[in-house]
């Protein structure tokens, strides 16, 4: 057997595949977002390149249904961390295990922190609350331009959040306001991301452009990627993979503005030969952004559907020394109509390689870090502070 010496991990973002035993603790009880799209989709609807690597075998799912001749291995995790975020979830792939949750605002932000931040930026704000960001934009984007004031949101997430148009406020301006935030969210204010909402006006409505940027707290701690980096690997990130983690240990990064984006560019990456060993990290955004968080199941469905018949491509891409990793980050149920907001649930672990085994049942794995644990352990880096690797099953 050669070595391995190209890993793709690629994070369906928000794809969760069941409720994780604590989720009434999150107000999420019963959250289920993939059983939930195909059972809403109906008999005709299938998956059938990610049943082929085992999508369809993990057990205790609402949508198991056995195949056979599985030729990727497959389970499921469970978020440890206290958190159901973005940044949370990456961290734990990447072998960061949270001790307790980003602050989080049900509120509306602190007087004093407002205040501060109006200081720190010599403008005013609009908003600090709580709500959907393509319906304070409407509420409040007309104000916005009369005045020049910043809207600042939150949500249920560990996000201090700032919309602004594009074409009266200036998208650099818009940056640099979330810079200074950044560094002003720090310690028991400490949020996951601070991130920039640019809009523009468009047949009388406002629409959010695709130029949003997050900027997030430095990782934690030591990541696979630290690891990885520092063996001199060649770390490279698609989407927004770069935000998550502000850019640290990351010798390459392609931003994307859709899903369709991000999988292309990841085909043309794996396709590129490489003298390093090479880890390809991408998130595919608009399953969370436009589809789970806005509730709509069927657009959600296509955007899966979409990724499992580009699947054969990105398998004939690899070569024989590639592994590749799918997975998500946390759930957002589009069925779900408590909140409109991440759910607590279990996640997918498909695993294909052409050196590899297959029809291997991984079965529940404690945490996501895992993933990051197993890949230091293929690469021969020291180990993680988190995660049991499952190396020696799929080898």
């Amino acid at each position: 057997m050669k070595d391995i010496n190209k890993i793709i991990l690629i994070v369906l973002d928000s794809l969760g595949i069941g409720e994780l035993p604590d989720s009434a603790d999150y107000s999420d009880k019963g959250a289920d977002t993939l059983g939930h799209i195909i059972k809403a989709m109906g008999r005709g609807y299938n998956l059938n390149n990610l049943s082929k690597l085992g999508l369809y075998n993990i057990s205790n799912t609402s949508f198991q249904n056995n195949q056979k001749n599985v030729i990727g291995c497959y389970g499921k995790m469970a978020t440890k961390s206290p958190a159901k975020d973005t940044t949370a979830g990456h961290w734990e792939l990447s072998g960061i295990v949270l001790d307790k949750p980003f602050p989080t605002y049900p509120n509306g932000f602190p007087k004093n922190l407002i205040e501060e931040f109006e200081k720190q930026t010599g403008i005013k704000v609009l908003g600090n609350c709580v709500a959907s960001g393509t319906e304070i934009i409407q509420k409040l984007g007309l104000q916005h331009e009369q005045t020049g004031y910043p809207i600042v949101y939150t949500s249920a997430d560990s996000v201090f959040q700032i919309a602004c148009s594009e074409e009266t406020f200036g998208l650099e301006k818009l940056y640099d306001i979330c810079r200074i935030a950044r560094n002003l969210l720090q310690g028991e204010h400490a949020v996951g991301r601070v991130i920039a909402r640019p809009f523009i006006k468009k047949d009388g409505a406002y629409v959010r452009t695709t130029n949003r940027h997050d900027f997030s707290l430095t990782p934690a701690g030591t990541t696979v990627l630290d690891l990885f980096y520092n063996s001199g690997g060649q770390v490279i990130s698609v989407g927004k993979i770069y935000d998550i983690f502000a850019g640290k240990s990351i010798s390459k990064a392609y931003k994307t503005k859709s899903n369709i984006e991000g999988i292309e560019k990841t085909i043309e990456l794996i396709k590129q030969p490489s003298e390093k060993n090479t880890f390809i990290f991408t998130n595919l955004v608009d399953f969370d952004m436009l589809w789970g968080h806005r509730r709509n199941i069927e657009a959600y469905a296509k955007g899966i559907k979409y990724f499992d018949d580009k699947l054969p491509e990105i398998i004939n891409t690899l070569n024989k020394n590639d592994v590749l990793i799918i997975t998500a980050d946390h759930g957002c149920d589009p069925s779900y109509t408590k909140h409109t907001d991440h759910t607590r649930e279990y996640v997918p672990l498909l695993i294909y390689g052409k050196q590899l085994k297959n029809n291997v049942d991984l079965g529940i794995r404690s945490s996501l870090s895992d993933v990051g644990q197993t890949i230091a352990d293929i690469f021969k880096l020291s180990k993680l502070k988190n995660g049991t690797s499952f190396k020696a099953d799929i080898i």
